[in-house]
């Protein structure tokens, strides 16, 4: 699920989440990473609780030290991965506020390199030895497209320029993600420039096939400028994506 702001990406953040359903989980899972500082070793923050517009979420300390214990270069407590004004974890907290206040939290930061999909794949492993019902969640926005607000516009601008964006460069790394096939993901959201959140998405993908994962669903895929154009020529843009993983028997895999 993406994490731009609310007025741009918060529908189809909501449309991820509502597909979760009842009961509501015991403990919420949430990758995300750092826009601004690359970190060598994931962290998980070393806050108590997160604050929230609608009050505080606390963090699920005791899993998060079980976490950390059972994997020695993985997965290590810390703030520099959770930097102040990181958005990729911050804008999805009042979603999870809101909708499972009584949920425990787990707010992961994953190092952007080949260690997220292993991170993901222990994460998982473990969720599932531990029982209990458990949801895991990726944030990343896809491709940011445009040459003033990104410097990324390799077929220019207007409508072909949005068309290749979304159909061709957006959709290749949501096809890796609907495969389960993470370490696809990750390569592909670095090298085309098609995910911000690359690793978070991969660890999240990983994790739910360690789960039980046996498919995945998409939701919706749309863009910032769909959302909020008001008419004109698309110029600089961002993609959007709300992806659901599922067992065999249906449903969201928990």
């Amino acid at each position: 699920m993406p994490h731009a702001g609310w007025v741009y990406s918060g529908a189809t953040t909501g449309k991820t989440l509502m597909a979760i359903g009842a009961p509501p989980p015991d403990t919420v899972v949430l990758f995300g990473f750092s826009h601004r500082l690359g970190i060598a070793t994931s962290q998980i923050s070393g806050a108590a609780a997160w604050e929230t517009p609608l009050g505080p979420l606390p963090v699920a300390r005791d899993l998060a030290a079980l976490l950390v214990d059972s994997s020695p270069g993985l997965l290590e407590f810390g703030d520099d991965g959770h930097p102040p004004g990181e958005n990729s974890i911050e804008v999805v907290t009042p979603f999870i506020r809101y909708l499972f206040p009584d949920s425990a939290f787990l707010p992961v930061a994953v190092a952007s390199d080949r260690t997220a999909t292993d991170l993901g794949r222990m994460i998982g492993a473990a969720l599932t030895d531990i029982g209990g019902r458990v949801v895991v969640l990726g944030s990343t926005d896809l491709t940011h497209y445009g040459p003033h607000a990104y410097g990324f516009a390799p077929r220019g601008s207007g409508p072909q320029a949005h068309r290749w964006s979304k159909e061709v460069n957006d959709r290749t790394f949501l096809d890796r993600v609907l495969a389960l096939d993470p370490e696809g993901a990750l390569r592909c959201g670095r090298e085309n420039r098609s995910a911000c959140g690359a690793a978070s998405a991969a660890a999240a993908t990983a994790a739910a096939t360690a789960m039980g994962a046996s498919g995945a669903r998409l939701l919706e895929h749309i863009t910032s400028f769909e959302v909020r154009s008001g008419g004109g020529e698309p110029t600089d843009f961002v993609g959007y994506a709300s992806v659901v993983f599922t067992r065999e028997a249906g449903g969201p895999a928990r």
